[in-house]
């Protein structure tokens, strides 16, 4: 039986339908990412968990438990929001106590929560702070902290770490993790980041115009999306246009504007239909258009021009223009000592001459 369970919600807000018949299973103690553009709904459910909000028909279960007609206040669910809301006046302390204190806990537990919890986020000589004297890392792990004092058996985050520069939120998500894994609380997030949700999730949902896209794991999501939008959506791809000519057991035939595409399995279909064939630009290999070897008419190979190259220190990044005009984003990674990377940095340059070739098994053919 799964830990939170949302069957068939839908909310409409004046005759615009925000959430359409959502359903899922979270397991208890996952990170579990709502990942969508802005307006897909994501943040409307959400706040339906939290009781915010009233679905407008359908169920949300927790660990049993109907949460139907309960006030946000009166269920076992805390909520952590991308603007952290500390108190100003308040100590680091007295922000994580606040809600203790307000449900007349005995002081002696709120002395032992509080002590525990910062020395869990790593706050304990800052205990006497006020929020205006920490950096944003450490107001979001005051927030934290707070959100987990009346342990709740759900923590919805919105956009936890939407407030932080690049660098520092790369740096807390791991931490971030680290600590929820520690309390073991199960974990609803919203965010529209997608490098976020694949390094903080356990599981991914993709929503769009209210809707599931695609639940799984991020290795799922990434390596085997179910529609073009997910594939465009997670990452950088390629997104050829293509005919099926021939269908089999182990491979499928494809016609695309710069030649034939073979995949390495068989597809559900018939030769004629159209398809897109999505390609992560880290599958694709280059080489010098004068390598011996490259047949007149490949397959899974095509001639470009370089257009466009950018350093990334683990990978550069190449544009290519294609016979058909079609552009193909190609990452080339960086392997070995640094003068290594140096010089495999320089084997292609902007206008440039050269062949990209994939294996069968890179491609992933899209119906939808």
């Amino acid at each position: 039986m799964a830990f939170l369970d949302i069957q068939d919600v839908v909310k409409d807000f004046d005759g615009s339908r925000a959430v359409n018949h959502i359903t899922l299973e979270v397991p208890r103690g996952a990170i579990f990412a709502l990942l969508g553009p802005s307006g897909c709904g994501k943040t409307t459910l959400l706040r339906m968990l939290a009781g915010f909000e009233t679905p407008t028909s359908g169920r949300i279960v927790l660990d049993g438990q109907d949460l139907s007609g309960m006030a946000p206040y009166q269920r076992p669910i805390n909520m952590m929001f991308q603007s952290y809301a500390l108190f100003p006046h308040l100590t680091v302390w007295d922000n994580i106590a606040f809600g203790l204190q307000r449900e007349k806990i005995v002081r002696a537990e709120i002395q032992q929560r509080v002590e525990s919890l910062l020395a869990l986020v790593q706050l304990e000589k800052l205990a006497r702070r006020k929020p205006h004297q920490l950096s944003g890392g450490q107001q979001q792990r005051v927030a934290l902290a707070r959100s987990l004092a009346k342990q709740p058996q759900l923590l919805l985050l919105d956009e936890p770490l939407g407030a932080l520069d690049k660098k520092l939120r790369e740096e807390t998500q791991i931490e971030l993790v680290n600590i929820l894994g520690k309390v073991g609380v199960t974990c609803v997030m919203v965010t529209h980041d997608q490098e976020e949700a694949m390094t903080m999730a356990s599981q991914i949902a993709v929503m769009h115009e209210g809707r599931l896209m695609q639940v799984g794991a991020p290795s799922e999501i990434y390596e085997t999306p179910c529609s073009r939008f997910v594939a465009d959506f997670i990452g950088n791809v390629n997104l050829i246009e293509g005919l099926v000519v021939e269908i089999a057991p182990d491979h499928t035939l494809i016609n695309t504007a710069d030649g034939p595409q073979l995949v390495g399995h068989g597809i559900s279909g018939t030769p004629g239909m159209s398809v897109t064939v999505a390609l992560r630009p880290e599958k694709i290999h280059l080489s010098p258009q004068d390598q011996e070897g490259m047949p007149e008419n490949p397959v899974n190979r095509v001639a470009g021009v370089i257009e466009g190259k950018s350093y990334f220190g683990s990978h550069t990044h190449y544009q290519i223009r294609l016979p058909s005009g079609q552009k193909m984003v190609v990452h080339v990674g960086h392997v070995g000592p640094p003068a290594a990377q140096r010089q495999h940095e320089g084997l292609f340059e902007r206008g440039q001459n050269v062949w990209a070739h994939w294996s069968p098994l890179a491609h992933v053919v899209l119906t939808s």
